[in-house]
């Protein structure tokens, strides 16, 4: 949020069309429920653009392997009405919303970035802060949309995917030690399904 926008603003009804970029990750019934939203963001954003699925450990508890991927569409949808959809497809998942921080899911949906909006307040952290923390959301986002620009580092996805990389000396590496691998899992945009 830049310091002549205020929250009611930014939270106001439809604007031009942003670039929007979802993070989608599951490890209760993943397969299923990863499927299941996709059809529905699909349904919602017709020219969504679908990164490959990774497989993934679990981050910070002991539990069955994430299928995690990425998102994205121009949307001219308030930022309100993008969260409620993405709670109302957690819920249809089963997910209550009181799980621990660390446990696991039936589905997880964030909003990884909405336009170049910069925004910390208690409710909405844009861009989320998991997208320069987590190979497993930085590497299937750089495989969409590369030349994506984060607005705080003002560099390319390809960039800070490629930091990460020299980081760790290599990018087998870097995956490798997050627990990281590629799926045989792709999106068929003409049936909808994997």
């Amino acid at each position: 949020m830049t310091p002549d926008q205020s929250e009611a603003d930014m939270m106001s009804a439809a604007r031009t069309k942003v670039l929007t970029g979802f993070g989608i990750g599951s490890n209760i019934e993943p397969e299923r429920n990863v499927q299941t939203a996709l059809a529905a963001l699909r349904y919602e954003f017709p020219d969504l653009l679908v990164s490959p699925v990774y497989r993934c450990k679990a981050v910070g508890f002991d539990g069955d392997p994430f299928l995690n991927l990425v998102v994205a569409t121009e949307t001219s949808q308030a930022l309100p009405e993008l969260q409620a959809m993405v709670k109302s497809l957690e819920a249809a998942s089963g997910r209550s919303g009181q799980e621990s921080k660390y446990s696991g899911r039936t589905l997880d949906i964030d909003i990884l970035f909405y336009g170049g909006l910069v925004c910390r307040t208690e409710q909405i952290q844009l861009p989320r802060k998991d997208v320069v923390k987590y190979p497993y959301v930085l590497k299937p986002l750089t495989d969409i949309l590369p030349d994506w620009v984060h607005p705080e580092r003002l560099c390319t996805a390809a960039e800070l995917w490629q930091g990460l990389v020299d980081a760790a000396e290599s990018e087998q590496r870097l995956l490798h030690k997050h627990g990281v691998e590629l799926t045989d899992m792709r999106f068929d945009r003409s049936s909808g399904s994997f």
